[in-house]
């Protein structure tokens, strides 16, 4: 696998070409897009002026215009910048995987099954399921996936109007976890410790029987960071030793962001929740900026090192212990 430093010098001498090809481009379409808003937001204050003499007594036909508003400028914005996106994935992304780690393969417009993602048992089922930039291979011999996916649940007003909520945006990993287990582990963000204090965010967390039992670990720093929840406290505790309490705390710190675990079928499933596509391209922003370049070779890192990390390569995983 190679280091941020390696891939730094890759994306900026192997890649700087298609880089420089793509900017003029990302700088013509931000003008259009700009361009494009300013003429649907003249047409939309010279229509909202009209719907409010005609409509003055009914708010919910003002409101229906706004969101048909919102709807067309989203629509708008990925109409044109649809072209440049998949330019930007197949000149830059799919030769930068392959540099990070030779074993793996990638696909823009792909992603983690809804099976999967049902598997982990992690949330709840998904109304609405997308998701883009699938990754998958072998990394010293531990088969690995992961994507961006986006979950939402549908929900209708009085009137029967629908709307969507998210329940899980980011990066969703399923990777081999090496000795089978009988029992379900989950290990969640500790939101009910940090906001409520020790004992109402005990008393909180206990009240989860969806999730089995609530697990207590001797590692205060992990239970500052995570709740546990299983159907077995003694497997639950083989699993979570502390090199490997340790190394998820390490991996959460890396990440900076929340995450999410669950040991299913001798499946290992990990959520970090990003609340946005991990490797979409800026319009709006310099492809050659440092710290945008930075953001796309750091995630890639984190993720393809996501074996090393957790050390899931080791022989103390294998069934056969």
């Amino acid at each position: 696998m190679k280091s941020v430093s390696e891939l730094t010098d890759f994306y900026y001498k192997a890649l700087y070409p298609t880089l420089e090809r793509l900017e003029k481009k990302r700088k013509a379409l931000s003008h259009r897009i700009i361009y494009s808003y300013i003429i649907l937001g003249t047409l939309a204050l010279l229509i909202g002026s009209a719907l409010r003499e005609l409509f003055s007594d009914s708010p919910d036909a003002i409101g229906f215009f706004l969101a048909l508003l919102l709807a067309i400028a989203v629509f708008l914005y990925k109409l044109l910048s649809k072209g440049y996106i998949e330019q930007f994935k197949k000149g830059v992304m799919h030769p930068l995987v392959k540099e990070a780690h030779n074993g793996l393969e990638y696909r823009c417009d792909a992603f983690i099954s809804e099976a999967r993602y049902e598997a982990s048992e992690l949330f709840s089922h998904a109304d609405r399921y997308g998701g883009n930039d699938y990754i998958s291979g072998s990394i010293e011999g531990v088969k690995i996936e992961f994507s961006d996916i986006h979950a939402q649940k549908e929900h209708r007003d009085s009137k029967g109007r629908k709307s969507y909520s998210t329940i899980f945006q980011g990066v969703f990993i399923v990777t081999e976890f090496n000795k089978h287990f009988s029992s379900k582990t989950f290990i969640l963000p500790d939101s009910a410790q940090k906001s409520f204090g020790d004992l109402i965010g005990s008393w909180l967390q206990s009240k989860n029987p969806m999730r089995g039992e609530l697990i207590k670990m001797d590692d205060a720093a992990f239970e500052r960071e995570f709740v546990v929840y299983g159907s077995d406290q003694i497997e639950a505790r083989y699993i979570l030793s502390h090199a490997v309490m340790q190394r998820l705390l390490e991996f959460r710190r890396k990440s900076r962001h929340p995450i999410s675990l669950s040991f299913v079928n001798a499946q290992m499933y990990i959520a970090i929740h990003y609340g946005k596509d991990m490797f979409e391209p800026s319009i709006f922003t310099s492809l050659l900026k440092h710290s945008l370049a930075m953001e796309y070779i750091q995630n890639l890192t984190l993720l393809v090192g996501l074996i090393n990390e957790l050390k899931l390569n080791q022989k103390l995983w294998s069934k056969h212990e």
